[in-house]
Formats: C-alpha cells, structure tokens, sequence
C-alpha cells in the first residue's frame, strides 16, 4: 500500500472532540450506576432488559439502516452479549467497578491494533508518546488497586474489552449511516442471547427474585443504560469511529477511568489521594498530546 494512501491520525473539530467527551462522562459515570443495579437484578438479566429498553419503542420511529442483517447481528451481538454481557458478570462481585472501568480501556489497544493490521492505519510518532503517557496513567491506578478482583472478572473485563473492539469495526463497516438507526436496529440482537444465557446461567428463580426486589433506583438504572450509554453514547461514538481514524477516536476512552474514579469519589466516598489525581493528568495529558499536537504541526505548515 502506498505511503501516500495509508490513513493517518486527524485532530477531531472542537465540537467532535466535546462530543467524545460527553460520551467518555456518560460510560465513565455508568460503572457506578451498574454497580448499584445489581444489587438486585441477576447480570445477565439486567444487560438483556437495557437492550430492550434500547429497542422499544424506539425501533418503530427509526427506519432500518442500509446496512446488511448480518453486520446489524455481529454488532448487537458483539456489543450487547459480548461486551455487556460480561462486564455486568465481572462487576457481579468478581472485580469492583473502578478497576473494571480500567482494564476494559483495552479496547483502545485492541482496536487501534486490529485496524492497523487490517486497514493499514499507522500510529505517529507522537501518537505512541501519547498513548505512553496514558498507559502510565492506568498503570498507576493498576498499582495502587486494593486487590478487589479475581483471576475470572480480569479474563472477563479482558473478553468484554475484545468484544468492545470488534464491535468497534464492525460499526466502522456500515460509514456514513444514522448510527442511532444503526445502534437500535443491532440491539435487536442483543437481547436474545442475553436472555437466553440469563434462562440458562442464572435461572428463572434469580430472575423472578431480581424483578420483586427491584426498587426504582434500580429501574432508574436499566433507563440509564438504555436512553444514556447505548442511544446516545454507542451512537455518537460509531458515528465518530465513522469518520475519524480509529487512532483518533480510540483513545477519548482513556477518558472512562477518569470518570468513573470522580464518580465513585461522588457517590460511593472514595478517596482521591495525590497517586489518583497524578493517574488522571498522566491520562489528561496523553489525550491532550494526541489531540492538539496534530492542530500546532498544521499551523506551523
């Protein structure tokens, strides 16, 4: 492939980078509200009622996107069994909600690392001391961990980063579409095997029990993951993955862990001691580096 076609890292407008944001504030805040959830619902349970929620009655205002079934199926697949599916089954007691918030933001690794050995993208030179700067930053939340996780939530934080990137591609494929379309008609596909995991896992007795105790809090919960973290944020970030390269957009989600660390400090009490605001301008900075630097080299060209 020629030098010259190859795509490259561009700084996102003003108004596309505080999109990403507003995205980045919306999942960052959500660990904490999945956490309270369930208290009551079973996992998987829970992650089918958020794709139904997304589904209807949205579904019957939103004409179908020109995309083919089978991209919509590996999407709600991908997005909502994979993805969701397993994080909810990690924060179920197997790792706490701010190292989840963490370890799935590989995703940015893995999906800068797929489109650059599918697509040919490239990273440039100061996008990998950027990236190195944010890596510091996590690795310094990482160290300082209060051991709250088990060897199965990593593995199943880590699937759910894996399922997050190939869901990233696959919304790449479908390009200048209604990606709120896109994300509702996909999530037609998540919900099955959610529940049919959730029948198979969990039991219709854990499930029955989960819908008594649930409180409105709790439905509160499913609203918000449904209407805030799938029909806005899954759809402005494909629609931005759809016309930035993904060594772009990919790593906004560093931002996640920043987020949800404020929020746990908001909700829960946590403490934020000078090792967690060093993470967070490690993370600040990468991002920072990776946005601007693009803007100076053009004006001073």
């Amino acid at each position: 492939m020629p030098a010259a076609s190859i795509p490259v890292p561009t700084a996102l407008p003003l108004r596309h980078a505080l999109l990403a944001v507003a995205v980045m504030a919306v999942w960052g805040t959500n660990f904490v509200v999945i956490k309270s959830a369930l208290a009551h619902l079973p996992p998987l349970f829970f992650a089918a009622l958020r794709f139904a929620l997304v589904v209807f009655p949205a579904i019957f205002f939103l004409r179908r996107p020109a995309v083919p079934w089978r991209e919509l199926a590996a999407y709600g697949v991908l997005i909502g069994a994979g993805q969701f599916g397993l994080l909810y089954m990690a924060i179920d007691g197997r790792i706490s909600p701010g190292l989840a918030s963490l370890v799935v933001q590989t995703q940015v690794f893995f999906t800068i690392g797929l489109v650059m050995y599918l697509d040919g993208e490239r990273l440039r030179p100061f996008q990998y001391v950027a990236l190195a700067l944010a890596v510091t930053g996590l690795a310094t939340i990482g160290w300082h961990t209060d051991g709250a996780t088990t060897v199965p939530g990593l593995a199943l934080v880590l699937l759910a980063a894996l399922c997050w990137s190939l869901g990233n591609l696959v919304a790449r494929r479908a390009g200048r579409v209604d990606m709120l379309a896109y994300v509702v008609w996909g999530s037609l596909f998540s919900s099955p095997p959610l529940l049919a995991m959730s029948l198979a896992l969990e039991g219709w007795p854990a499930i029955a029990r989960g819908l008594a105790d649930a409180d409105v809090w709790t439905w509160a919960g499913v609203l918000w993951q449904s209407v805030g973290n799938s029909l806005f944020g899954y759809a402005a970030w494909g629609w931005l993955l759809a016309r930035y390269p993904a060594a772009s957009v990919s790593p906004m989600a560093l931002l996640v862990p920043v987020f949800g660390i404020a929020a746990s400090a908001f909700w829960l009490g946590e403490d934020l001691p000078g090792w967690k605001l060093l993470a967070a301008a490690l993370v600040l900075g990468g991002l920072t580096l990776n946005l601007l630097w693009p803007l100076w080299k053009s004006r001073r060209a």
